[in-house]
């Protein structure tokens, strides 16, 4: 799968807002990847502007952040790990864990926003 390329055209706090090519518009709830400075930032769309652009929420910090920098369409939802291994852990909201206590041995990995449940 093709990778759709972005660039950020406007940063207000934790907003962002990213052109891509209008055949390539990811779609919402998809995860974002933005590369600046050395660090990767996650953020998820959340609605179409219109003009090839796409809004989408931070999930961390944007400082630092500039106009013109490359973001990159994941082609899917921000998921987590689900199952017996993910029990007694720790995870950030993109489901990495914080606690310390290496990998995560997880059985499935499930999109964050989800019609039903099982």
């Amino acid at each position: 799968m093709e990778q759709s390329v972005g660039y950020v055209v406007q940063i207000i706090g934790p907003v962002i807002d990213i052109r891509f090519e209008s055949e390539n518009l990811p779609a919402i709830n998809n995860a974002i990847e933005i590369h600046f400075d050395g660090k990767k930032l996650v953020a998820e769309v959340a609605q179409h502007l219109g003009n090839d652009t796409v809004r989408c929420v931070a999930l961390g910090s944007t400082d630092g952040l500039r106009r013109g920098v490359k973001a990159i369409d994941t082609g899917g939802p921000i998921k987590v790990p689900v199952g017996r291994g993910t029990l007694g852990r720790i995870f950030n909201v993109l489901g990495e864990p914080i606690d310390n206590k290496g990998e995560v041995v997880a059985s499935d990995y499930w999109p964050i926003h989800r019609s039903t449940v099982v």
